[in-house]
């Protein structure tokens, strides 16, 4: 599909071209036995690092890639068809760091995204709560001013990363009679006294991109507020425009790697003496989920323009993560179908890619959400 990412400058297809040999060399090889082991992607991320992508959403300035917003698509999307486990870590490390450079002060960037972009130091993102997901006004977790600076008190759900993470980027009411605008942000670093880490959630897909469940209890210093008191809303809405983009990468890169593995099949599975490629009903399966990914990746490119140019996105965003989510459980369906019961087994990738996608629908906003926002512009 590379038709579509012709407006890449030079660098950007290099850049491109070595995270494509690294993805089908190192990472492709490696993810049926991740999912089998539900190890955690370490290794992966380390490696990436060492790449530039774990700062491909961050400008030059604090350490990052600089790349454009096309070209992150276009890399997470090379990720996820790989690895859909790693991509996972990789895009909740990016709104850890979104978090930090939307929402963060000079010093609060400096202090931590030149690490985070060379891969020295994760991040996590604790929006989640087990009372608050897809409403953050009904989030329980406070932060009351102490002698220590502030005090985190309360628990978060379903953190990527969260186990493991060096710093993690806390969002908690600091005003419970301002409803969004009491909502500030903090950045927790990991070994801090007081944060508690659960063990990794048992998921049914991308079992090697760990979630837990975090308990604070703990001091924070002044300085590890996220800008403004109350601004912590602002902030979170405008990383999870980002990460709907993302995500949106993710379900088509896990999708194309399903088209491409169902096409393969087609044309190599005999019955009746011929290859099911040659019978019609594959056929029309094929041009729909081909379809379908194209009509994605339009979306997705359209929404990357927009953040490119600094325009409001949230409405793209959440037509690019709706129509893709859904669209690769489409596709990633039909192509098990395709396969017949071989795509039920362990042997073949197409049952992992079924689970991998099927979270898609309900993280960063839940199709439903997406609905909500999608209508919300249109009747506003």
């Amino acid at each position: 599909m590379s038709d579509l990412f012709h407006m890449l400058a030079e660098e950007e297809r290099a850049f491109i071209d070595v995270l494509e040999r690294f993805a089908a060399e190192t990472l492709a090889p490696k993810a049926a036995a991740i999912d089998e082991s539900a190890t955690f992607v370490s290794e992966q991320i380390a490696g990436l690092g060492e790449l530039g992508m774990m700062g491909a959403n961050l400008p030059e300035q604090w350490g990052g890639s600089g790349i454009s917003a096309q070209c992150l698509l276009r890399a997470v999307e090379i990720v996820a068809g790989a690895c859909g486990s790693t991509a996972s870590a990789l895009t909740a490390h990016y709104l850890a760091t979104d978090s930090i450079l939307i929402g963060g002060s000079d010093e609060q960037r400096a202090a931590y995204l030149p690490k985070a972009a060379s891969g020295e130091a994760l991040g996590a993102f604790a929006l989640t709560e087990p009372k608050a997901g897809s409403d953050p006004a009904d989030m329980r977790t406070r932060a009351v001013r102490s002698d220590a600076g502030w005090r985190l008190i309360g628990n978060k759900c379903f953190i990527s990363n969260g186990g493991v993470a060096d710093f993690i980027v806390v969002y908690a009411v600091t005003d419970p009679d301002a409803g969004h605008r009491g909502i500030s942000a903090f950045v927790v670093d990991g070994d801090t006294p007081g944060l508690t880490r659960g063990k990794a959630e048992r998921t049914m897909g991308l079992r090697g991109g760990h979630v837990f469940e975090l308990a604070f209890n703990c001091e924070v210093p002044a300085d590890r507020l996220l800008g403004s008191e109350g601004s912590g809303f602002r902030t979170a809405m405008k990383v999870l425009d980002n990460g709907r983009v993302e995500v949106a990468a993710m379900c088509i890169g896990i999708a194309a790697q399903a088209l491409k593995l169902a096409t393969e099949w087609a044309k190599e599975r005999i019955v009746g003496g011929e290859p099911i490629a040659d019978k019609q009903g594959i056929r029309w399966m094929l041009a729909d989920m081909a379809l379908d990914l194209r009509a994605s990746r339009l979306l997705a490119l359209e929404a990357a323009r927009q953040r490119e140019l600094g325009e409001r996105f949230s409405e793209a965003a959440a037509m690019a993560k709706l129509h893709a989510s859904e669209m690769a459980g489409r596709v990633t369906d039909a192509a098990l179908q395709v396969h017949g019961g071989y795509g039920f087994t362990r042997d073949f990738p197409l049952e992992r890619l079924v689970r991998d996608v099927r979270i898609m629908r309900i993280y960063e906003g839940s199709s439903e959400i997406q609905r909500n926002i999608i209508s919300g512009h249109l009747l506003a």
